[in-house]
């Protein structure tokens, strides 16, 4: 049986797509500590499937394909540019690329970009938070129990069930520690800057974490 042919996408206009790229470079973490980067001033640019992402292109080959032409347009136009960093290609706007932009988002021709890639993660995480920290707070609860199990135990516990015990009351922590920290603490993101955790805190942005033993 034949295959059927797929659809294609709808490609953002030339517009959306440079509004892409400004927000994924504005949402770019820059790299401007000259003890951590040896010096090296910080280099704009982004990948292309992270303007894919914000753009809301979804990732894959196929749609490389279809955006192809355009962006081989804009670039011959001298409205966006490549550059290379740390071996990887990466674009941004030129000029004449953000006086474009610009000129556009006067006139109300920009239209509206999907939701950010940072806003995303925040909501999703919330979202898993809200619906799990009561579960953690229950496998805390367990694990408090058998610890006091074993404080009244009438054999007194070896080195190794207080070694098991203490690895499994860590995880129960950092998984209330995450959810609690998502769902309470975490301010919500706008699109004005990148989302930078404080530097104490990044691991409890995590919700792999919940699941990791």
């Amino acid at each position: 049986m034949p295959k059927e042919k797929r659809t294609p996408d709808a490609m953002p206009s030339d517009e959306l797509l440079f509004a892409a790229i400004e927000r994924a470079e504005c949402h770019r973490i820059k790299h401007d500590d000259p003890e951590l980067h040896r010096g090296k001033p910080d280099q704009p640019g982004v990948l292309f499937a992270t303007i894919k992402e914000h753009a809301g292109v979804r990732q894959g080959g196929w749609t490389t394909i279809q955006l192809r032409p355009a962006w081989e347009r804009l670039e011959n136009a001298g409205l966006i540019e490549q550059a290379r960093l740390r071996g990887m290609t990466v674009w941004t706007l030129t000029s004449a690329g953000q006086k474009h932009l610009d000129a556009a988002r006067a006139a109300s021709e920009v239209g509206q970009l999907p939701e950010s890639p940072q806003h995303r993660y925040w909501r999703e995480s919330r979202e898993i938070a809200s619906r799990r920290i009561g579960e953690f707070g229950e496998l805390l609860r367990k694990e408090l129990a058998d610890a006091t199990g074993l404080l009244d135990a009438h054999d007194t516990p070896d080195s190794d069930a207080w070694h098991a015990i203490s690895r499994r009351l860590q995880r129960a922590c950092e998984r209330l520690e995450s959810a609690s920290y998502c769902l309470l603490e975490w301010p919500e993101p706008d699109d004005s800057a990148p989302d930078i955790p404080p530097k104490h805190k990044v691991g409890r942005r995590s919700v792999n974490r919940f699941d990791n033993d």
